[in-house]
């Protein structure tokens, strides 16, 4: 086994057990935070089921922020939408056999890569350009979007311009899953994609990119407008309340 397989498995396990350490805490978080108030963003259903399809709604087709900017929208959706089918495409190197629906995406999981790096050219000018936007951005905003846009770049490269060996990359990632390594590929461009992933799978659990769990947490979503039907009371406010 080369140096360079043992170290890049141990990469990628150190960054998955991060990934799924942080979510898992962070979802533990946001599940025991109360609720003190009712605060759906109204018009809000009153109903559970009403709630249901307003969160799915919002996750597959971003209601609320179509809403409120149509270019964003635009933006937002195209990247996230793109970034979906960049992954499904990725799935060919974790499963054999291939999946079917897998399979069929491939094309679409190709052309995927441009729609998203066109989705991150419009959010990331977005914080450039718009100033009460470009005021509250922080460095660590820039630097997730440059670390995105660098791992579509860097796999569009890889898959246009500096072919690597598909195969024993696919070798690779199914010997983490079954704790039977392969050798990696040393291309550098296959070795700066693959570090890019791990890099970001790492710092996932403390980045803003926390909002795809976190908006089935959120109060104004998640909450069905009954305020005048039942009394809402929080766990904790429950307990503090005298008892007859």
């Amino acid at each position: 086994m080369t140096p360079l397989t043992v170290l890049y498995a141990g990469l990628f396990y150190a960054a998955g057990a991060v990934l799924l350490v942080g979510l898992a805490l962070k979802i533990a978080g946001y599940a025991r935070t109360p609720a003190p108030l009712r605060i759906p963003t109204t018009p809000a259903p009153r109903t559970r089921g009403g709630v249901a399809l307003r969160v799915l709604r919002e996750v597959t087709l971003f209601e609320s922020l179509f809403r409120g900017n149509k270019w964003i929208w635009l933006f937002g959706w195209t990247f996230h939408v793109a970034l979906a089918l960049v992954l499904v495409r990725h799935l060919r190197y974790f499963t054999q056999p291939i999946w079917a629906p897998v399979v069929v995406e491939q094309p679409f999981g190709v052309y995927a890569g441009f729609a998203l790096l066109a989705g991150l050219a419009g959010l990331w000018a977005r914080r450039l350009l718009v100033e009460r936007i470009r005021y509250i951005s922080t460095w660590s905003d820039h630097l997730m979007l440059a670390l995105l846009a660098a791992i579509a770049l860097s796999g569009l490269a890889i898959n246009y311009i500096w072919r690597t060996d598909v195969v024993a990359v696919k070798e690779f990632m199914l010997g983490l899953l079954y704790f039977d390594w392969r050798p990696l590929p040393s291309d550098p461009l296959l070795l700066v994609h693959l570090f890019l992933v791990a890099a970001l799978m790492a710092v996932f659990p403390a980045s803003k990119l926390l909002h795809a769990p976190g908006v089935f947490f959120s109060p104004s979503r998640n909450q069905p407008d009954d305020s005048r039907e039942r009394r809402h009371v929080a766990p904790w406010a429950a307990e503090a309340e005298p008892r007859e």
